[in-house]
């Protein structure tokens, strides 16, 4: 029936791509968390105008961020184990809810760390909860998102 995908197997399978894609790579992965990273480019074009002159990473980007792994990346995953490669292809995560507590910024050609730890995953329905931090180690949001399967 499915198989366990490789955390690059499951990264390729992301279907987010540049400009919009917020995961570099895939460190851990299993079917209780994902752990994975992704530097804020210093000329992404968000930071033009948020904020001239002290640019820091827009709150709905790293929600974003923490979305593409926690949620997406990892229902991939999650859905690979319990469906073949042709239901799987028909099928695409889809971040549904989050509420999420700020605690510090990214700024410009900084580095996060995203760690998703599953709630529960049933019916195509992913609840998890997610936490990004600086390569320093300071929390800079952590929160629950939430996402489902859905047809493509």
């Amino acid at each position: 029936m499915g198989r366990d995908l490789s955390p690059a197997e499951t990264l390729a399978l992301v279907p987010q791509q540049e400009p919009f894609r917020f995961i570099e790579t895939i460190d851990e992965l299993d079917r209780e968390h994902i752990v994975a990273s992704y530097r804020f480019p210093e000329d992404a074009d968000f930071y033009r105008g948020h904020f001239p002159g002290n640019p820091i990473t827009p709150g709905v980007i790293l929600v974003e961020a923490m979305a593409q792994a926690g949620v997406v990346a990892q229902g991939i995953y999650l859905y690979a184990l319990k469906f073949d490669a042709g239901e799987l292809e028909k099928i695409v995560t889809v971040f549904t809810d989050a509420s999420v507590e700020f605690t510090g910024t990214v700024k410009p050609g900084q580095r996060v760390t995203t760690t998703g730890r599953v709630k529960f995953f049933r019916h195509k329905k992913l609840r998890a909860e997610v936490e990004m931090k600086l390569d320093d180690g300071k929390v800079v949001c952590s929160g629950e998102l939430a996402g489902m399967g859905v047809p493509r």
